[in-house]
């Protein structure tokens, strides 16, 4: 796998929800992540007693909107024909007409006409999404940077304050649901950092934009019709459905279809409040993970120690097998610590390859997995949760000498790859499943570690042959 965490590993930044297989994600922090405007951690409001009770208060408010950015009015990355600047112009003067066409099926989704007409009235599209849909930033982070960013005392320190300050809530919910406390809590932080980091974009003009310009209107209608249905069915007001440039929205980031799938109501208050409700907050995304196929009483995952002579072919998310078969290859658990659990299958991850880490992951990581598709994602979220329960940082060292390839060393990477027979899809800078088969395929046959790792050593091996 790859040393650096490349787009496909995160996710594309403005993508990584949409491209869930729930919706979920962290596309407030991927975008920030990409320009370099991470939020102080230690930024937090204080906890206000929500509706005059001090017994239910509620999460911190996010910071207030900032000023939009235009469109800059230039073709997208991507390519791709809905992506051109003459077609998203076309779409931009044709969106009334196409938001009015879509009457029929919010209907069907009885949605009265009164709501419908109230809450589309002067939708216009922002534009500047299709920027976002389509960046390509240079430059990637490093998966341990990533986790730098995101696992910080200041972070932590402040679950903790979460958990604490909402303990009747987590103790009802880890009943009812069997899930754990720590992973519900790591989600809240990674996701908004405890809820300062939102997003503030209109979810309604978000989906409304992307369901009538761009290259993925179809998934997006179904968005802006949920959005829809939320509104209509009075869980949230319009102004509680804001958030990311994708339409998710809330603590826990969810996107409206994910709404409709998983949102409860925790308290019994008649309404489903994902945003300003920690009961109605928690419990839902316990619900996600659940209903996800979260096992009660597990854990994500371990790290591992691997073998100086081990065949990374094996690290593969294909190949599970359980923690005994994997210690009779020689991998051991960091610490000298045992395996609970012997017989729970695992697939083994290597994200900075040889030199760094390995991990056996779980069912539960898998889980992660499914609310954002990013494997650098969903090991912050299992590092995170372990260490509000107390636990330690990770016992073996990233390979932080490591550069960070730009995207057009990627794309060369990728090239080379291709020309001499290994890799068979179409070079786009993006390091994913199919370029990490293709390193290790080249690795193998030049004698390597076979881990599919993109460095700069790798690099400068295909430009010598």
């Amino acid at each position: 796998m790859a040393a650096v965490v490349a787009l496909a590993v995160l996710a594309p930044p403005g993508e990584a929800r949409a491209q869930a297989s729930n919706g979920n994600g962290i596309q407030g922090f991927l975008d920030n992540i990409f320009t370099g405007s991470i939020a102080n951690d230690g930024q937090s409001a204080s906890l206000a007693p929500r509706g005059g009770s001090e017994q239910t208060p509620s999460p911190p408010k996010r910071p207030a909107s900032s000023a939009a950015t235009a469109w800059s009015g230039e073709d997208g990355a991507s390519g791709h024909p809905l992506m051109t600047a003459a077609a998203i112009r076309q779409a931009a003067a044709n969106f009334s007409n196409c938001v009015a066409a879509m009457w029929p099926d919010a209907a069907r989704r009885h949605i009265t006409r009164e709501n419908f007409e109230r809450f589309t009235a002067g939708l216009s599209p922002d534009l500047r999404i299709m920027d976002l849909m389509d960046s390509q930033p240079e430059f990637t982070k490093a998966i341990w940077d990533y986790l730098d960013i995101l696992v910080k005392d200041a972070r932590l320190a402040r679950g903790r304050e979460i958990l604490a300050t909402y303990k009747p809530q987590f103790d009802a919910v880890e009943k009812a649901y069997g899930v754990d406390r720590y992973a519900i809590a790591a989600i809240w932080g990674i996701e908004s950092n405890y809820s300062t980091q939102m997003g503030d974009r209109s979810v309604l003009q978000s989906t409304a934009t992307l369901a009538c310009v761009g290259r993925r209107q179809k998934y997006f209608r179904d968005e802006f019709l949920a959005a829809l249905e939320i509104l209509n069915r009075g869980d949230l007001r319009p102004e509680q459905l804001r958030g990311s440039w994708a339409g998710a929205f809330g603590p826990t980031q969810f996107m409206p279809t994910a709404f409709k799938r998983y949102a409860v109501d925790g308290d019994g208050d008649g309404r489903r409040d994902v945003v300003d409700n920690p009961a109605d907050l928690i419990a839902s995304t316990a619900n996600n993970l659940k209903k996800d196929g979260w096992q009660t009483g597990r854990t994500w995952g371990y790290e591992v120690v691997v073998p100086n002579d081990f065949n990374y072919m094996l690290a593969d998310r294909a190949k599970a097998m359980t923690l005994a078969q994997w210690e009779q290859l020689g991998i051991r658990r960091a610490g000298n610590k045992a395996f609970p659990y012997s017989a729970d299958r695992a697939y083994l991850l290597a994200p900075a390859g040889a030199g760094g880490p390995g991990f056996l992951m779980l069912q539960n990581f898998r889980v992660f997995m499914k609310y954002n598709p990013a494997e650098a994602y969903a090991l912050a979220i299992g590092h995170f949760a372990d260490r509000l329960r107390g636990g330690s940082p990770f016992v073996q060292p990233w390979p932080r000498q490591e550069r960070v390839l730009s995207r057009a060393e990627r794309l060369e990477l990728q090239q080379l790859l291709a020309r001499r027979g290994f890799y068979r899809g179409t070079p786009d800078g993006q390091i994913g499943s199919r370029t990490r088969e293709a390193l290790r395929g080249f690795q193998a046959s030049v004698g390597a570690p076979a881990d599919g790792f993109a460095s700069s050593d790798v690099l400068e091996r295909l430009r010598r042959r």
